[in-house]
């Protein structure tokens, strides 16, 4: 493991390089998100919220970073959503003045530029789940234990999980999942598409980074493009997503990377990206 930097008490970003035990690719093109509050389930308090979001901005601006992974180290929790505990002590006017800090959080994540992947065990609920929501990936192990149980509390999901769980599964499934309330365990979870591949007890860390190091091996001005034409294009209509496309590939085709990636090709041997 490569060097860790703290984004005030809750949150760590560390770096990964060649010969990582967890098999992470290029020296520290993969960076690892860590939600660490286990004395609060990783519980978002305000605090936390600007520390996800101060540290998604500086993994958005460097450009060494390929691939972005959200683990925790709590045992039995990857987040169990925002921190009700303070909330609970808030006046009318505290929540209004927390919400942008709290959207900070989820947009963080939700607009990095390079693609994210989510290792979940335990529970991710509520801002927890869209936490991992929020990512292109997730990778769950079958502790796992999923849902959006906002509106049993008396609020809707409101970092983004009534936009992202619909994109994933449909308008109807996310209806009756958010309508509902109920909790998926790990299995369920996977047959539904809540997330997209399911690994022994224990394993969904070390699973995530060796997919990051597989996906960190490739172009990273394509995988930037990539990921921009993916996330743009969705929803539009067939014509206008095939613009997006269009406008994402001639961001690539003259790039130095496409030389490299060429050239690599007919020369048989592993690319050595410029990334630019």
């Amino acid at each position: 493991m490569g060097e860790e930097r703290r984004y005030g008490e809750f949150v760590a970003v560390r770096r990964h390089g060649d010969g990582d035990a967890e098999g992470a690719g290029g020296p520290g093109h993969v960076a690892e998100l860590v939600l660490d509050r286990p004395k609060a389930m990783n519980a978002v308090s305000t605090e936390m919220a600007r520390s996800i979001a101060a540290a998604c901005a500086a993994l958005g601006a460097d450009r060494d970073v390929r691939v972005v992974v959200v683990t925790s180290t709590h045992e039995r929790a990857f987040c169990v959503g925002a921190d009700l505990k303070e909330r609970n002590s808030f006046s009318d006017a505290d929540l209004v003045r927390q919400r942008p800090v709290a959207r900070g959080a989820y947009t963080g994540v939700l607009e990095l530029p390079v693609p994210t992947i989510a290792a979940v065990h335990g529970f991710a609920l509520g801002g927890g789940f869209e936490l991992a929501l929020s990512c292109d990936l997730i990778v769950a192990d079958r502790t796992a234990v999923v849902g959006l149980p906002e509106v049993s509390v008396g609020v809707i999901p409101g970092g983004g999980g009534t936009q992202l769980l619909p994109r994933r599964v449909g308008a109807a499934r996310a209806a009756e999942l958010i309508f509902t309330a109920r909790r998926l365990e790990a299995a369920e979870a996977r047959e539904l598409g809540l997330v997209d591949e399911l690994v022994e007890e224990g394993r969904d860390r070390a699973e995530a980074l060796a997919l990051a190091a597989r996906i960190a091996a490739n172009s990273p001005v394509g995988l930037r493009a990539a990921k921009r034409a993916l996330r743009l294009g969705h929803g539009l209509d067939l014509r206008a997503g095939l613009e997006v496309e269009d406008a994402a590939w001639r961001a690539v085709a003259f790039s130095g990377d496409r030389a490299e990636g060429v050239a690599a090709f007919n020369e048989k041997r592993e690319p050595r990206w410029p990334g630019e």
